[in-house]
């Protein structure tokens, strides 16, 4: 029997996969968790098949308890569900130890093909992604210079490019103002650039 772990701070979301998962893989055993504090403490637990995760959580660096379950948990296959962007989150999680990256808005079909993949131990991409990272594959820029990024500078500076503000960031990660500055002078210093504006550019030449 299958048990899977749903991470997602929308409960109408959690209870929408949930009822899926119920049909299509009747019977199985289904867990919930709203942040990846508690779902360290569900996988303490439990074994289990499938984690579909979001990335957009309070208080949870989702990106580092990513990279810890590829460590800690490695029989543990996580599928990502999640509005937020491809081109800017997928390749960073598939390299922390994702299986698949799938959004959101996803058909049934597609959501039910992700988790086949994944379950069967082989990786989902979609097909825009799998045009982004043909792209970047073929293109002549040199090594992404965001990959120097630490998995929090890196996520500074995705809050940086979609328009928020140190104090709007600093509610969003749950970190201090100061702690969030900091962030910001490194993702500058490391990219070599002096403003949003110019950040924004860099971004847009390496399809960020």
């Amino acid at each position: 029997m299958k048990r899977f772990l749903l991470i997602d701070d929308h409960f109408v979301v959690r209870s929408g996969i949930n009822g899926l998962l119920s049909e299509i893989f009747n019977p199985c055993e289904i867990d919930e968790a709203d942040d990846t504090d508690s779902a360290s403490e569900k996988l303490k637990q439990h074994k289990y098949d499938l984690v579909m995760m979001d990335i957009n959580m309070p208080n949870s660096d989702t990106l580092g308890f990513m990279e810890f379950v590829r460590v800690k948990y490695p029989e543990a296959k996580v599928l990502i569900f999640s509005m937020s962007s491809e081109n800017i989150y997928a390749r960073r999680f598939l390299k922390a130890g994702a299986k698949g990256f799938l959004p959101k808005d996803s058909s049934l079909d597609e959501i039910n093909k992700a988790i086949t993949l994944v379950l069967n131990d082989r990786k989902y991409i979609s097909e825009s992604l799998a045009e982004i990272l043909a792209d970047a594959s073929s293109s002549n820029n040199p090594d992404n210079p965001f990959d120097k990024l630490s998995p929090r500078e890196f996520e500074v500076a995705t809050l940086l490019l979609s328009g928020q503000t140190i104090t709007e960031i600093s509610r969003t990660l749950n970190l201090q103002l100061s702690t969030v500055g900091t962030h910001k002078t490194r993702v500058f210093e490391k990219l070599k650039v002096n403003n949003v504006l110019e950040l924004k550019e860099l971004a847009n030449s390496y399809k960020i």
